[in-house]
Order: structure tokens, then C-alpha cells, then sequence
């Protein structure tokens, strides 16, 4: 372990020796804790990290983008549509994607070192419940997608796959998720194929540039990002692992879309039969000014453009069809291929430029008084996962329908969209869409009827609560052959064991 001179004069290069300011008052446990975390920093790259964020924040905010000299909307030969495109090419994209998957050459990563500050938990999102009749959690809807998709996978290519699920954590989330997936036997998965690892944590920062104290004996850290993925790849030998499992090919995606298709094979297939090595999917924009990252071109490269970046009149601009001319909202669901991500990992992720949050930081005083602080005072850097697109060689886009693939979990039920109630109904409604297509009635309380009701909108509980089980079902496949027919009283939930019941039998 470092010695106290030793970190001390580290400190001091760093311009951070304040850090130490209460070490007459630590006790010898808290006292190695502490110098273990600060032996842990750099003295060169604390000093440039604290400088690099208040300069950051001083800089005054960016002017939106010019409209006719910078932006332009992706070509329409980088964008493939899973609900404008034909019907058959969609068989060839998903057959595609299922051969892959059969022959393990895909993988899922999922991003989750995240704190659930604005949902209002302490716990990671993953192991939210959002108020399902079966109490399943995000990360237990994520893992029986997983198993299906194995299994379709399976079924078609006569053999058994595996899909591997890589899983980013940080700090904050590592044990707790991984506790959680112990004590759920990893949800019938192989935990051999269920990898967990953690992403760099990084100094908050005041406004004058110093490293934040949360406690006398701790600093205050923060996750870098899920950007921190390609430094976390290296760290852990992420890549080598993929390697030497034969993945070719990777899905990644945040924690909170409770809607969320693990290797989508209609997305996979895409990109392979494209010759992608890095996209992205999108949804089309609810309105103008929705508060979405936009995927378009800047300067001829394609690039990630945030909402604040861009102008009323850009935004409001449309296409010849009527929809908005930029609509493609990023959703945080890309593909890479392996080779992609290992030269992000040593080439691009040293370019990547750190993006300013502003965050409320608990700090102690001159005093040593724990102050929780009514408004923002400490800088939090961070990095984004789609920052590397620019350097995509071949970038392409997957448009998809927002009510069938994305709703996500950020904040509680105080807030007006985005929350457990809305990510609640965005799952039921599409499992009762998917239930009437399959032929499925359902009765009220007193045996009769309802009226069905296909085309519900987005603020809009269905009629009837019908839950189906990632188990049975993955997009909506294959119910017919348990609902044709069937008048169901809500609430309805079916799962493996229903399913056998509804089974005809032969």
C-alpha cells in the first residue's frame, strides 16, 4: 500500500491536497481506506481531470447548429425501417440474425453502472419492479428474452445456442446486481455466460476545479459514463472473453427500456446483410422539441446531436412524406461488430471529448459537517456510448416502432412521463395488441365481452390486463396456438405452465 508521503506529494502535484485535510482526525481503518482510493488516482491525470472540468464548464453553452451549413438528415441509404420496410426483406433480416445467434456469434451488453437518483431508489434499475401483475423486474424481463431468443434461435438451426450477457456496472451497482442475480439462480441462465464487470469511477468536481469530499474519509466518485464502456472493455479483457466464445457480433443497451429486444434478430440480421460495423436503432420523434438525442450528419459524419444543440426552425422542418425531416431519435440500442469495438477501445476512446453534468454532490465542510446541497455544485464528467459513430466506417440505422421497442424507466411517478406507471402500460398494451392479434377475447368481471380496442394511445390503459411471458412469447410469435379463440378474464397472465394448459392436445 502506498504510504501517506507518498500520496501526500502525489496530492500536492495534483493541486488536490485537500483531500487530506482531516487526516489528524481518521482512525487507522478509515485512514487506509482513504489512502487506498487516493493511491488509486493518477497525480497527472487527477490534476488534468479537475482542470478539464472547469473549464469545461466555463466554456459559454453552444450556439445551435447552423441549419443549412452543418446538419443534414441521414441518407436514406444508411436507414432500414422495421415497420416502413417489406415484410419480406424483414424475413431475411431476422433469418439472418437467427443463424448468427445459432451459431453464437452474438452477444448482448448490458449498460447498468447508473444510479436510480431521479426514480428515486437506491437499489439499480434493473431490479425495479414497475407494478406487473407477475412482479417481474426489468433485469428478470431481460433475462427470459434472452432465453427465448436462445431457444427460437435453437429451434430453427437444430442445435443449442448460447447467448452471452455481458453486463456494465460500476460501483454503485456491481454488488448489488450480482447478489440479486445469486439469489435468483441468474434466472435459469448459465452464470458462465452471465459476466459482470465494472466501469471506471471519476472524481466530482466543484465549480473552481477541486476534487469533491463526500466524507472525511472518502471522495466523492462518480461512474464515467456509460461511454466508460470502452475503457471497462480493456480494463477487464472484455473483448479477449468474446473472442475467445466466437462472438462476432454485439447488442448494447441501457438498463430502463422495459421494451427492450435482446439480439434482436431482425436487427442483427440487418446489420450483417449491410456490412455494418457499428448502428444504431431509432425511434421517430413524438414531436419537435421531444427531448431526444438526434442521429443525423454534422459536417458529412454522422454524429449524435443533442436536443439543446439544435434549432426550433430544424426541428420543426419536415419531409416530403409529412413526417419530421429529422426524426431519428437515439434510444440508446446499438450493434457493434467485435472488431469495431476492439479499435474503439485503443484508438478512438482517447478522442472521445467528456460531457459536463451538473449534479447536486454531497460534501463535507471545513468543519466536517455533511452538507447536502438544495442546488447543483459539483461537475460530474462523463462520456456516451454513441460518441464513438463518428469513426464507423460503415454506420447504418434501424428504424423501429416506438410503442413495440422503446419505453423507458427514469423517473418516479411524479413526473409526467418516463415513470413506473408509463413503462407499466406501454408493456401490458402491447402484450394485449399482441393477444388480439393471436385471436384472444376478453371478459369483464361479469363474463361479457369487451370491446376491443387494436389502437390505444400512448397515455391509454387497455381495456383488459394481459401479461405474456417473454418465456412464451418474444415479439408476439407463436400465441395463436394458445389464444385462437380463448376468451380471457382479465387479469391474465400467461406463463410457461398456462401455456402447457392452453395447448391443444394432439
Amino acid at each position: 500500500m502506498a504510504s501517506e508521503r507518498d500520496v501526500r506529494a502525489g496530492l500536492r502535484r495534483a493541486g488536490q491536497e485537500h483531500l487530506l485535510r482531516f487526516w489528524a482526525e481518521l482512525t487507522p481503518g478509515p485512514r487506509a481506506a482513504l489512502l487506498a482510493q487516493l493511491a488509486a488516482l493518477d497525480p497527472d491525470a487527477l490534476r488534468e481531470h479537475c482542470a478539464k472540468a472547469a473549464r469545461a464548464l466555463s466554456r459559454a453553452p453552444g450556439r445551435p447548429l447552423a441549419p443549412d451549413a452543418r446538419l443534414r438528415p441521414l441518407p436514406a441509404e444508411r436507414v432500414g425501417s422495421a415497420a416502413r420496410g417489406d415484410p419480406q426483406e424483414r424475413r431475411r433480416w431476422e433469418a439472418e440474425g437467427f443463424r448468427q445467434i445459432a451459431q453464437g456469434k452474438v452477444a448482448v451488453l448490458l449498460l447498468a453502472g447508473g444510479q436510480g437518483t431521479r426514480l428515486g431508489v437506491t437499489y439499480p434499475k434493473g431490479m425495479y419492479q414497475v407494478g406487473l401483475p407477475s412482479g417481474k423486474t426489468l433485469y428478470q424481463l431481460q433475462a427470459e428474452r434472452i432465453r427465448r431468443v436462445e431457444h427460437l434461435a435453437g429451434e430453427r438451426h437444430g442445435t443449442r445456442c448460447t447467448v452471452p450477457w455481458y453486463i456494465m456496472t460500476s460501483e454503485f451497482t456491481l454488488e448489488p446486481t450480482a447478489r440479486f442475480f445469486r439469489e435468483r439462480d441468474f434466472f435459469h441462465l448459465d452464470p458462465a455466460n452471465v459476466v459482470m464487470f465494472e466501469q471506471r469511477m471519476l472524481p466530482a468536481v466543484t465549480f473552481e476545479g477541486k476534487a469533491i469530499l463526500e466524507r472525511k474519509d472518502k471522495v466523492a466518485m462518480a461512474p464515467d459514463g456509460n461511454g466508460g464502456l470502452y475503457r471497462a472493455l480493456a480494463d477487464h479483457q472484455i473483448l479477449e472473453d468474446m473472442e475467445r466464445r466466437g462472438v462476432e457480433f454485439v447488442h448494447v443497451y441501457c438498463v430502463d427500456n422495459i421494451l427492450v429486444r435482446l439480439a434482436d434478430p431482425a436487427f442483427v440480421g440487418f446489420c450483417v446483410l449491410q456490412g455494418a460495423d457499428c448502428a444504431a436503432k431509432v425511434v421517430e420523434k413524438a414531436y419537435p422539441e421531444e427531448p431526444v438525442g438526434l442521429v443525423c450528419q454534422v459536417d458529412g459524419v454522422t454524429q449524435v446531436v443533442e436536443y439543446s444543440e439544435i434549432s426550433p426552425e430544424i426541428a420543426q422542418q419536415r419531409a416530403p412524406d409529412g413526417g419530421l425531416l429529422y426524426r431519428a431519435g437515439n434510444i440508446c440500442n446499438h450493434f457493434f461488430t467485435r472488431d469495431f469495438l476492439q479499435t474503439a477501445t485503443r484508438e478512438y476512446e482517447p478522442l472521445l471529448e467528456p460531457h459536463v453534468a451538473v449534479k447536486k454532490v454531497s460534501y463535507v465542510d471545513q468543519e466536517g459537517n455533511l452538507v447536502k446541497p438544495p442546488t447543483p455544485n459539483g461537475i460530474k464528467m462523463e462520456k456516451f456510448v454513441f460518441d464513438v459513430v463518428q469513426f464507423a466506417k460503415n454506420f447504418m440505422v434501424f428504424e423501429v416502432p416506438r410503442e413495440e421497442e422503446f419505453s423507458p424507466l427514469k423517473n418516479a411517478d411524479t413526473a409526467d412521463r418516463d415513470n413506473p406507471t408509463t413503462t407499466r402500460r406501454a408493456l401490458l398494451a402491447q402484450h394485449y395488441r399482441w393477444a388480439l392479434r393471436a385471436g384472444a377475447h376478453f371478459l369483464d368481471a361479469h363474463g361479457t365481452r369487451l370491446p376491443e380496442q387494436p389502437d390505444l394511445l400512448p397515455n391509454e390503459d387497455p381495456p383488459a390486463t394481459c401479461e405474456l411471458s417473454p418465456l412464451v412469447s418474444y415479439a408476439g410469435e407463436g400465441l395463436e396456438v394458445y389464444l385462437q379463440g380463448q376468451e380471457l378474464r382479465s387479469p391474465f397472465i400467461l406463463d410457461k405452465d398456462q401455456a402447457k394448459e392452453l395447448q391443444p392436445q394432439t
